[in-house]
């Protein structure tokens, strides 16, 4: 049995996948932020930080890959000052690029969430979107945000996978991984070609280690004793995403199986919208109702003691 990666092995691993996706991130994850990536980000951090969140006067954001949470949050009037850190440089250059072309003006540091190279207390809001599942020592981690944040600030991340819901996820993903052959004859797609995955001797090159850079799933009573063992007060952790999950997981890997110049655009269209409208349901319906146990991704919030 091959002995677990070591936490240098995870951030090397991290840091060369997610400089070489950085380019065509935005692209494949469909992020958006004109209207409905506003929409999407601002409904998220309203489930557990009220109705008129903010406005904060300075926030940092942990892994902020090419922006999607802050610069939708600074277009919406929630975030005053950005400072964005990424063990990523890669993604970082490309977090830049979209700034600049939103005008906004926003700081990025290459960073490990383990040993943030800032003040104590400089922070009002400390914040993330999928990127603590990444970080080798969350303990760590965690009391990092604690010194970072000033008395009385408020750390927010969304995105997190739950156990139950990684699990369940896997259905939709091998039976679309079963039928991509029918769904490719019928959009007419071409096959990709995975050939490139690999550097010659076996090994898999940087765009392949996909499968790599994921590290934890969570409980919600795990991740919410991460928080509170680092002293954070008013934890509180919620659900979000199942029938859009399993919607969202089957397209993507239908999409995976075939090049992406050859998917139809009326099936991106309908994968697109589709998954906003059983977002929709989710919220209303679902996530009220069910433990956050049961769905796929999870968000915490909490705050530092005045």
């Amino acid at each position: 049995m091959a002995a677990p990666p070591t936490a240098e092995q995870i951030r090397e691993v991290n840091t060369r996948y997610h400089d070489v996706a950085a380019a065509e991130y935005d692209a494949k994850w469909g992020i958006d932020f004109g209207d409905i990536g506003r929409s999407q980000v601002l409904g998220k951090v309203r489930k557990l930080l009220g109705r008129h969140p903010g406005p904060f006067q300075h926030s940092l954001e942990i892994g902020a890959g090419t922006g999607y949470f802050t610069l939708n949050l600074m277009q919406e009037g929630v975030i005053e000052k950005a400072t964005c850190s990424d063990i990523s440089p890669g993604m970082l250059e490309t977090l830049a690029a979209n700034a600049q072309r939103l005008n906004l003006d926003v700081t990025t540091a290459p960073a490990d969430a383990e040993g943030l190279p800032f003040a104590d207390e400089s922070f009002d809001l400390v914040l993330g979107h999928a990127v603590l599942h990444h970080i080798p020592n969350l303990q760590t981690a965690f009391r990092e945000f604690h010194r970072v944040l000033k008395p009385g600030g408020v750390f927010f991340f969304a995105g997190e996978p739950s156990r139950v819901g990684d699990r369940i996820a896997a259905y939709p993903k091998r039976s679309a991984s079963k039928l991509s052959p029918v769904w490719r004859r019928v959009m007419r797609a071409q096959p990709a070609d995975h050939s490139h995955h690999g550097n010659g001797n076996g090994c898999p090159d940087d765009h392949s280690l996909e499968a790599f850079v994921d590290v934890h799933a969570f409980t919600p009573e795990e991740i919410a004793e991460f928080a509170r063992t680092a002293r954070f007060a008013d934890v509180r952790v919620r659900g979000e995403e199942l029938l859009a999950n399993w919607f969202g997981w089957a397209n993507r890997t239908f999409e995976a199986s075939a090049t992406p110049e050859s998917i139809p655009w009326a099936w991106r269209q309908y994968a697109y919208r589709g998954y906003l409208l059983l977002q929709q349901v989710d919220n209303r319906l679902l996530e009220p109702r069910f433990p956050a146990r049961v769905f796929y991704n999870l968000m915490i919030t909490g705050s530092k003691p005045a």
